[in-house]
């Protein structure tokens, strides 16, 4: 009587695992975002790396990288400064000697809402941006880092 329903019980789990999406989203994934007209598709950490610390200023058509960026505290911010291995204070310090040098025009462009950032990607057309994958929008198109789409195991930004 005991051992028949803990097993049926059992299967009934087993079942209901098998449904749940193998690779759903993480919460916590950042995605990075490009106007959908922009022909990149995918990109290595390491290029991310230098799009993102302002040396590869160009997509692969020579056309000039616009980067706009969350503002401090901001899940897509942590992961910016997860990812060049910086603090705030250093970032700000970084962006403000780039531009002193005259190695940048000017620091990326700081939008306070996701709604900014797909404006921001329809108004500068080789813009790049990082963005919570909850929050991606019509219009932003998701580009792979390291072959990985976020949401995927191995999935390298959080």
């Amino acid at each position: 009587m005991g051992v028949k329903p803990i097993t049926t019980l059992l299967l009934l789990g087993l079942a209901m695992l098998s449904l749940i999406p193998q690779g759903a989203a993480q919460a916590n994934d950042i995605a990075v975002v490009a106007n959908s007209d922009n022909p990149v598709t995918t990109l290595g950490m390491g290029d991310l790396r230098k799009i993102f610390a302002g040396t590869k200023r160009s997509w692969p058509g020579g056309q000039p990288i616009k980067l706009v960026t969350r503002g401090s505290g901001c899940p897509e911010r942590v992961t910016l400064l997860k990812l060049l291995a910086m603090s705030e204070v250093d970032y700000k310090q970084y962006w403000t000697a780039q531009v002193l040098r005259g190695e940048a025009d000017s620091e990326p462009l700081i939008v306070p809402s996701v709604g900014m950032q797909k404006e921001a990607l329809v108004l500068f057309p080789w813009a790049i941006t990082l963005v919570n994958l909850r929050d991606v929008k019509p219009g932003m198109k998701v580009i792979k880092i390291d072959g990985q789409m976020p949401g995927i195991a191995g999935y390298p930004l959080h």
